[in-house]
Parts: C-alpha cells; sequence; structure tokens
C-alpha cells in the first residue's frame, strides 16, 4: 500500500469518526434538552395530560373563542413534542383532583369553573372582578395590594402559573387572562421562554403576570413581564377582598 492509499484511508476513517461523535453529541444535547423540556412540563413519554377549554360566555354554552382555541393548538404542539398524549376536556367535565396528570387550564374563571377551583384551592391571593357588567373594573385583577385594570385592545393582563400540591405532583399550569387573546399570548410566552423559566425556577411553582400591548394591532405577540407575584398570590387575601374571587 503506498503512502496516498494510506492517507486517503486514514482521513476516510477519521472522517467517519468526526462524523459519528459529531451525531453522538448532538443526539445528547437533544436528549438533554427534551429530557429537562419533559421535567418541566411533567410530560415524559407518552403520559397522559388534560387541555381543560373553557366557554366563550357571549357565544353560549358549547362556543370555544377562536383565541382559546389557538391557545390550546399551541399547547397541543408543546405537549407533542415531549412526546405525550392530551384529552381536551371541557371546564365543566372535569371530575378528578389535581397533580395526577399535567393539566393546561385555560381561560378565567367567569367562563371556567375549573379555573375558579384552582385559583380558590392555589392562588387564594388572586381577587378578579367577575361582574358581568360593563364597568371600569370589569375583569380587574387584585392581587396582594396591586389593582390591574383591563383596557381593552391596548392593555390587557393575563397570569401564567405553574402549580403543584406537591413534590410529587404533576403541574397544572393555568392561563388566566382579562380577555381570550391574553390567554394566547399567555401560552406563546410559555412556548418561547419554557427554557429560560426552567432555569430560573426548575420544577417549582411560580404565577407571572403579564400585559398584552396594543393586540388589536399586534394580536398575542407583544407580551411584557410586569411582575412575579407568586408570594403575593399563594398568600390570601383579607377577608373583605377574597369574597370577591370567583
Amino acid at each position: 500500500m503506498d503512502d496516498d492509499l494510506r492517507n486517503i484511508i486514514l482521513g476516510l476513517v477519521a472522517t467517519g469518526i468526526s462524523a459519528s461523535l459529531g451525531w453522538l453529541a448532538r443526539t445528547y444535547l437533544w436528549r438533554r434538552k427534551l429530557r429537562r423540556k419533559q421535567a418541566f412540563f411533567g410530560l415524559p413519554q407518552n403520559a397522559e395530560s388534560l387541555l381543560v377549554v373553557n366557554r366563550d360566555p357571549a357565544a353560549g354554552e358549547p362556543a370555544v373563542h377562536r383565541f382559546d382555541v389557538f391557545a390550546l393548538l399551541e399547547l397541543a404542539a408543546l405537549i407533542k413534542d415531549c412526546g405525550a398524549n392530551a384529552q381536551v376536556v371541557t371546564q365543566d367535565a372535569v371530575q378528578q383532583g389535581f397533580g395526577e396528570r399535567t393539566e393546561f387550564c385555560v381561560g378565567g374563571p367567569s367562563s371556567n369553573r375549573r379555573m375558579a377551583a384552582h385559583m380558590t384551592a392555589m392562588l387564594p391571593g388572586l381577587a378578579i372582578d367577575t361582574d358581568a357588567e360593563p364597568g371600569p373594573e370589569r375583569g380587574a385583577f387584585r392581587i396582594g395590594g396591586e389593582h390591574y385594570r383591563m383596557a381593552r385592545g391596548t392593555a390587557e393582563h393575563v397570569l401564567l402559573a405553574r402549580v403543584t400540591a406537591g413534590g410529587q405532583a404533576r403541574p397544572v399550569f393555568l392561563f388566566c387572562g382579562q380577555s381570550a387573546i391574553t390567554n394566547q399570548a399567555a401560552t406563546r410566552y410559555l412556548a418561547r421562554h419554557h427554557e429560560r423559566l426552567h432555569r430560573k425556577y426548575g420544577t417549582g411553582s411560580f404565577v407571572l403576570l403579564l400585559k398584552v400591548l396594543n393586540s388589536h394591532a399586534y394580536g398575542p405577540d407583544v407580551v411584557e413581564l410586569v411582575a412575579d407575584v407568586t408570594r403575593a398570590a399563594r398568600t390570601p387575601l383579607p377577608e373583605t377582598a377574597a369574597g370577591r374571587a370567583a
């Protein structure tokens, strides 16, 4: 075997080894990223999850607002990426506790009784004005001593929360907004920032207050983080304020 042929063979072998090592490294990084994502969402391979949908109060009992449908589609994509399965159920058809399956609950307490139950059980420091009559306080949030009104189409708020009932329980994700488009904005924010949220909070609980800006022009895309309100949302309100929570 002459030197040229030997060099060609050695070059091919080195290329093959480098390609194999690169593939192994990429596979390892991809699997590690997937495991972190599965841990954050509480969705191991082939796990079952719940998508709890609200109803559109303006359209009747069976109807779901189109922005809430978009929110469900974004969540379904996240669940699929984790290799898990989703069951879509209406807010009045869920008759089980929390912690057995990861749950994604969409909509405010006036349109989603499941959300109202979760708020009472896990977010006692939050009060939402659910008065059906138009007025400046309609849909307003009170979190601790802070008050957040809604300016429809200009500045609307939404709560994005990950809460658990115990260390081994599957998480419940809440998307509780002042309007349907804010629910979609919160799901999109979660999809875009779940890695950063995992780095900051791990698999623990958090409650974030987001503001959706100029949704009439920009839809659910322009969102800013107002505050981490985890402590305030989980600290019971004084009795007079708590009576207003739905």
